[in-house]
């Protein structure tokens, strides 16, 4: 990845941020924690990897992505937003009564979406049906799944961990946003996933483990796993919560509700001042 597209990919996980702390506080209610750590991933999807068109979002030519931790559609939401898909303005419309931007993703409402979500596991399983469909078909299009880290104690998760390299799909990448907390908790107090790398590498994956905020490391490993000759699983170590220092990596992060977005405007604030200083 060359210096100049470096800074646009940098530049749109700073927009996301802004974007989906600007919709959420002044919604007064919305799943901050994880939508601010999968803003690096999701703009280096839409800002380098994938195949898309914003003038015709069903386009058949497509690459796919199916967010399976389907609460933190802020995050996708805003990319969408960003790069065409529907109005900025519109993103001030989430969760209301007769939006196009529900809580959790619904493909039958957004622009862009290719998958309702929100049943934890369930995504993950769908989004490897697709990829399966589309070996099938002989297409190129490839499909990435988003899931979190709490998610993944799911055995739904484990059922495709399995299926997808005994099924030989190749244009399947899976990439866990493992930022170590779940909705009431610490993952580790809760459920340790333990080693997730070597868990996958075992079912048969190409494994890759990064820094999920180095978007140049995330794109580096989705270019290895795209010339692998399995199914691709990118771990992403991120926090929580990652964009507003004070609700990184603590509890209580996962959704806020009003009083818990004091703060928010100085943290919009200095995101603003950060993507400013790199115009």
């Amino acid at each position: 990845m060359d210096e100049q597209k470096k800074l646009e990919i940098i530049k749109l996980a700073l927009e996301i941020r802004i974007e989906t702390l600007n919709m959420l506080s002044k919604h007064g209610f919305g799943h901050v924690g994880g939508s601010l750590s999968i803003a690096d991933a999701i703009a280096v999807l839409y800002g380098k990897q994938m195949k898309y068109d914003p003038r015709n979002p069903k386009w058949s030519d497509r690459d796919y992505v199916v967010l399976s931790k389907g609460h933190c559609g802020p995050a996708l939401y805003a990319a969408l937003a960003i790069k065409g898909f529907f109005p900025r303005d519109e993103l001030l419309t989430i969760n209301k009564l007769g939006t196009r931007l529900p809580s959790h993703t619904d493909k039958n409402k957004t622009p862009g979406i290719d998958m309702t979500t929100g049943a934890l596991g369930q995504g993950v399983s769908c989004a490897l049906g697709m990829a399966l469909g589309l070996k099938l078909l002989g297409k190129p299009n490839r499909v990435y799944a988003i899931i979190g880290d709490g998610e993944a104690q799911e055995g739904q998760v484990w059922e495709t961990m399995l299926i997808a390299p005994n099924k030989g799909v190749k244009n399947f990448i899976v990439l866990l946003d493992n930022n170590r907390q779940q909705l009431d908790g610490f993952t580790d107090d809760i459920s340790s996933l333990g080693d997730v790398c070597r868990k996958a590498e075992a079912f048969g994956w190409h494994v890759v483990d990064v820094d999920g905020h180095d978007v140049v490391a995330i794109d580096e490993a989705i270019e290895e796993c795209k010339r692998a000759d399995k199914p691709g699983f990118i771990n992403l170590n991120t926090i929580k919560g990652k964009g507003w220092p004070a609700k990184e990596a603590v509890l209580g992060n996962h959704a806020l509700r009003g009083a818990a977005f004091e703060g928010v405007d100085e943290a919009i604030a200095n995101l603003r001042r950060e993507l400013a200083a790199m115009q």
